[in-house]
């Protein structure tokens, strides 16, 4: 198995920014009322995801990294509640495709946990 050297030899920070691209992708088409509404939120949560990856991996100490998981956990959460509700008003038609990443994304997050624990 291949040494891990940064936060981008990590498969959870390597999906984690794909799914960024996935969400700037799909606010792309929100209407302009939610520039400062949900597409602006749905952007910063997503962006929170790898950056508190990165940022944990760059502690020392299983303890702090944790920590960092936990709020990116919560910021896959945040995401997950804003694309249901940009669904419910219409925003997005399909949100399968969502769904599966931040399943996957959230399955490898709570992995990495337990394996720091």
């Amino acid at each position: 198995m291949d040494k891990i050297k940064s936060h981008k030899d990590l498969k959870v920070w390597q999906e984690s920014m794909d799914f960024v691209v996935l969400i700037y992708v799909i606010t792309e088409d929100f209407p302009s009322k939610e520039a400062y509404g949900l597409t602006s939120q749905l952007r910063k949560a997503s962006v929170s995801i790898p950056s508190n990856i990165a940022e944990g991996a760059g502690r020392k100490g299983g303890k702090e990294y944790s920590r960092f998981l936990y709020i990116a956990l919560g910021s896959l959460s945040e995401v997950e509640t804003q694309i249901e509700i940009s669904y419910r008003l219409g925003y997005i038609k399909e949100v399968e495709e969502v769904n599966t990443r931040i399943y996957f994304i959230r399955n490898m997050l709570s992995n990495l946990i337990k394996s720091l624990n």
